[in-house]
């Protein structure tokens, strides 16, 4: 599970990358209020196929913030 906080209503875009930068899931893409949030991703690519064990990164855009995190699944 995901969590940020939005100080302004704002685009937001949460995106999971594999480790060699290939797109895997894009988990919003929507205009969302401020506040609190959360998104859980269910270690499924844009396919709906299960990943692999492993390291990814998730990058989390708004509106002139981009800032991209590490990630482990372990299965």
């Amino acid at each position: 599970t995901l969590r940020y906080d939005l100080s302004e209503k704002s685009l937001v875009n949460i995106t999971v990358f594999d480790m060699m930068g290939r797109e895997v899931k894009t988990l919003v893409e929507s205009s969302q209020v401020s506040g609190m949030r959360s998104v859980t991703w269910n270690a499924t690519d844009n396919n709906d196929q299960p990943v692999s064990a492993g390291v990814y990164l998730y990058k989390i855009q708004t509106r002139g913030i981009t800032k991209t995190r590490k990630m482990v699944f372990l299965k």
